[in-house]
């Protein structure tokens, strides 16, 4: 009996394994795509939503329930976005991040920032952005191609 049972969960892993591989390049592709950040292997959970080619003008009608707190050009409450891809989470000079998000080691790409915004406060326990994050990957795929492709002046680029 332990033989068929064994037999079984190994064609289940082999399957699982098999669908994995067929779904990687794909994925891994899309994200090239869509941020023109390379990427290599499946991922899986929230990173899945960096994955979809992301709609920009979406992401900016999205970018809206950011605007509470963040702006593209300056700090508010939260720091600004421009900027914001290749930089050290915590890095723009003279904001006051929690030390948490200061010593997280991140560094803002489409694969870090979507799963941050899936669970900000799981992916960075401590930080004081209290927000509980954007569930849908759809919506994260298109935030994160808009604040790829958002215009920003030189002042607000400036903490890379």
């Amino acid at each position: 009996m332990s033989a068929l049972v064994g037999s079984r969960v190994a064609a289940l892993a082999l399957a699982a394994g098999f669908a994995a591989a067929l779904c990687a390049p794909a994925r891994a592709a899309a994200v090239a795509e869509a941020t023109g950040v390379a990427t290599t292997g499946a991922r899986s959970g929230a990173a899945a939503g960096a994955t979809a080619r992301g709609d920009p003008a979406n992401g900016e009608r999205i970018y809206g329930r950011c605007l509470a707190c963040h702006a593209l050009q300056y700090d508010r409450t939260g720091p600004r976005h421009c900027g914001l891809f290749g930089r050290k989470a915590g890095g723009v000079p003279g904001f006051d991040y929690s030390e948490a998000m200061k010593r997280s080691g991140i560094v803002w790409n489409a694969v870090t920032l979507d799963r941050f915004l899936a669970n900000p406060l799981g992916t960075v326990p401590g930080t004081t952005m209290g927000y509980a994050g954007i569930a849908d990957a759809r919506e994260r795929a298109d935030l994160i191609a808009y604040l790829a492709k958002a215009k920003c002046g030189a002042a607000a680029n400036q903490g890379r």
